[in-house]
């Protein structure tokens, strides 16, 4: 995250400047805090409702929302979901969510690269929560400061697609190291590419970093390209809703069995 260029402020933060006290630091400091106890109620009210929060983040082009869209036609019939979408300007993609029939609500940040939980939660009050499954965070374009702030998400996904190289890894580690889940995108056109993406190189890189990601390839252009994506959100789902049940209630012991007066 830069501390020189301003993007730590965004239009749903820019009001804590004031209440930031001291130097550069202490407002940096200050705004990061603020974040991250908005960040917390953006979960627990994700969970108030059942639904599982998804932050996609990639560089620009990579696919995301080529993905989403494939996402839905995919998975329609099984939950019902809704996408909040990042860009510094226009509404371009979440214009292509709803004409899947599916909520989106569009983020312009104006000169923020990336999401905050702010933004995140002022576009929640536009999404019907209680009747969802599934919010997908399409966070800004931005293989840097997107990693750096908690949107209240429970799940991030990172995609990489062939076409970027499969050095991003090593070059942007913040991004990598914070994934649940890597989505090599593009795949279809890796023959392409020759020798110029290897799919081995990308995992070397990944490991690297000191953690066993997650790794998933895809395509969007293809349904049956995508199934280890849908596989592992239909489990993810279901992992959320089991950390969402009560726990069973423990039955009661027994009395401790008494000797009648008479024995």
């Amino acid at each position: 995250m830069c501390n020189t260029c301003g993007c730590n402020v965004t239009a749903g933060n820019a009001h804590l400047l004031d209440r930031a006290p001291g130097g550069a630091v202490d407002v940096l400091k200050g705004l990061l805090h603020a974040n991250d106890e908005q960040a917390g109620h953006n979960r627990a009210h994700f969970d108030e409702h059942g639904v599982l929060a998804i932050n996609l983040m990639s560089s620009p082009g990579s696919g995301k929302t080529s993905l989403l869209e494939a996402t839905i036609d995919a998975l329609r019939d099984e939950f019902r979901m809704a996408v909040i979408e990042g860009d510094l300007e226009t509404e371009n993609d979440a214009r292509r969510i709803r004409a899947k029939g599916v909520p989106a609500v569009q983020i312009t940040t104006g000169t923020a690269c990336h999401l905050d939980a702010h933004l995140v939660h002022s576009a929640l009050h536009e999404l019907p929560l209680a009747g969802l499954d599934i919010v997908f965070i399409e966070n800004v374009g931005n293989l840097v400061c997107p990693a750096s702030f908690d949107l209240g998400q429970h799940y991030n996904v990172v995609l990489l697609a062939v076409t970027e190289g499969d050095d991003k890894p090593a070059k942007y580690p913040v991004m990598f190291r914070a994934a649940d889940l890597v989505l090599v995108t593009k795949t279809d056109l890796v023959d392409a590419l020759g020798d110029d993406f290897s799919l081995a190189r990308a995992r070397d890189a990944m490991r690297a970093l000191g953690r066993e990601t997650l790794v998933r390839t895809v395509h969007a252009r293809r349904d049956a390209w995508i199934g280890p994506w849908t596989d592992w959100l239909r489990q993810v789902v279901e992992m959320h809703r089991a950390t969402l049940r009560p726990a069973p209630m423990a039955r009661p012991l027994a009395p401790p069995h008494r000797a009648s007066l008479g024995s």
